[in-house]
């Protein structure tokens, strides 16, 4: 999946009124996931992805290979999205849905899945629920 066409599902999905919205929406997302998982496993991620799309992840990579893996759950999950996209929590938890959903889509080999398999309970739900799913 090319970048254009990347930002044009988030958009559609979330109904959001502009691209720029989409791309923040991304950005937030990928950002505030490359801070959670191990770095391999962003790196992994960004190697499927359009090279602007995948600098998002990149840019939380640490040196020396370990990542940052942070531990933290839904709630700073979300609040960081919503942080970084300027957004209030209800509409980062559903735009970072739409962009797990599309980052599904758009990538082979069950790399979401190992994404997913990587996080707590409480953020595998945000990468099952999609842009119709429940987040129960």
């Amino acid at each position: 999946m090319q970048h254009d066409q990347f930002i044009g599902q988030v958009q559609n999905r979330a109904q959001l009124p502009s691209r720029g919205d989409a791309e923040a929406a991304t950005r937030a997302t990928l950002e505030t996931l490359g801070e959670r998982i191990p770095e391999n496993l962003a790196e992994n991620l960004a190697g499927q992805l359009p090279q602007e799309i995948a600098e998002h992840l990149r840019r939380t990579v640490t040196l020396g290979g370990a990542g940052t893996g942070e531990s933290f759950g839904r709630d700073e999950f979300i609040h960081r999205v919503a942080q970084r996209s300027r957004t209030g929590e209800p509409e980062a938890t559903y735009r970072s849905r739409v962009v797990f959903e599309v980052l599904r889509e758009a990538t082979v080999g069950g790399v979401v899945h190992n994404v997913r398999e990587s996080l707590p309970d409480d953020l595998r739900v945000l990468v099952d629920a999609g842009s119709t799913g429940s987040l129960e």
